[in-house]
């Protein structure tokens, strides 16, 4: 269904587009501002994994001093 879909060219495509509509100027604040918010998720998704981790061990812990 989505074979070729994001072809080189197609790719290249999009980018003139994107530079057409948003300018030279803003569009390296747009990719600064997306690096930035992907770049917050992951911390997030990282501080939940330790955090379920955290209690799990504790759980664990707890468990075992019965």
């Amino acid at each position: 269904m989505f074979e070729g879909l994001f072809q080189p060219m197609h790719l290249m495509i999009i980018a003139g587009i994107a530079l057409l509509v948003f300018g030279p100027k803003k569009l390296p604040e747009l990719g600064k501002g997306l690096g930035e918010s992907i770049r917050g998720f992951k911390t997030a998704m990282a501080a939940k994994e330790e955090v379920e981790h955290k209690t799990e061990t504790e759980t664990e812990t707890s468990a075992h001093r019965r």
